[in-house]
């Protein structure tokens, strides 16, 4: 049985010339039965699309902030890593994922930039905006765990087998007003969403944890890039 093809976005070019991503996405991949394909923030739609051609399906993966000019934000003093090659190149390949129905696993940054996409808008800072007793991260740099409440009878319950989960945790953006289409199927215990699918797509969800983080250890979270993979698989 072939093995489905399966493109990570990256993260941008770093001051020594290197695309560079983070093992734990490409060994969750491999781990589901699948080939990961790295794909650089280097083009725009007509690129993405000759790659989309290839391709079984797309991790959106996480990393630094959106531009907030995208979603008619405003500026914050935390916003970080701002890097417009990766913004146009991951919204490129999440339109062009979505107009051919590509199965979609968005992650943390993947999921804002689906919500983006579909016209959606983000809270540039979460401490400073939303009224908060869940720590989303740990600066500087620390992943943290909290507890999500997953919607009880959406697929994201079926895959991870419960309707609330542990997870990872390493942002301080997230959703505000979600995009056309999206459907919130978990949150933090302080209401931020922490996942959304797309109905209308055959297979289309974003967290705004990091399941690769704990998937080598917790079953459940391994599941996600499982399922994923396995829709990937069918085509």
């Amino acid at each position: 049985m072939r093995q489905p093809l399966i493109g990570l976005t990256t993260y941008g070019c770093n001051d020594r010339g290197r695309h560079e991503l983070p093992a734990e996405y490409s060994e969750s991949v491999v781990r589901a039965g699948a080939v990961p394909v790295l794909l650089p923030p280097v083009g725009g739609r007509e690129l993405a699309e000759s790659w989309l051609e290839r391709l079984d399906g797309v991790i959106l993966t996480g990393g630094g902030d959106l531009d907030p000019a995208l979603y008619g934000g405003h500026e914050h003093p935390t916003v970080y890593n701002l890097d417009p090659a990766r913004d146009t190149a991951e919204m490129a390949v999440a339109r062009a994922a979505l107009e051919r129905s590509l199965p979609i696993l968005a992650i943390c940054r993947g999921l804002q930039v689906v919500n983006t996409v579909l016209g959606g808008t983000l809270y540039e800072d979460l401490p400073a905006e939303f009224e908060s007793a869940v720590a989303h991260r740990v600066i500087p740099h620390t992943p943290t765990r909290h507890g999500v409440r997953v919607e009880p009878g959406t697929r994201l319950a079926s895959i991870l087998g419960a309707s609330e989960t542990e997870s990872v945790s390493w942002h301080h953006q997230g959703i505000r007003s979600l995009g056309e289409g999206l459907k919130p199927i978990a949150h933090a215990d302080d209401g931020l969403i922490e996942a959304a699918e797309l109905p209308a797509h055959p297979w289309c969800i974003g967290v705004q944890w990091h399941p690769e983080l704990s998937a080598a250890e917790d079953r459940a979270q391994q599941r996600l890039f499982d399922a994923f993979v396995e829709q990937a698989r069918l085509g």
